[in-house]
């Protein structure tokens, strides 16, 4: 595989694992009435958001040990 489409897989996939992990932790929208507080969240992107930066980080990995013949 060609360096710079490697290069590009790594910075893809740390980028896509960072934001999938930052919207896993932050909440979705909260609200607070007094002493009443309450926050909901929504998990099904941030999955899905990691995995899609595990497998470009996988093939980033995997591209860049092929050696040429």
């Amino acid at each position: 595989m060609n360096k710079t489409v490697t290069v590009i897989l790594l910075v893809v996939g740390v980028v896509l694992l960072g934001y999938g992990i930052y919207t896993l932790i932050a909440p979705e929208t909260s609200f607070s009435l007094g002493d009443l507080s309450i926050e909901t969240q929504d998990n099904t992107n941030a999955y899905i958001t990691i995995a899609l930066g595990l497998v470009a980080v996988a093939l980033g990995y995997i591209g860049g040990k092929k050696t040429k013949y």
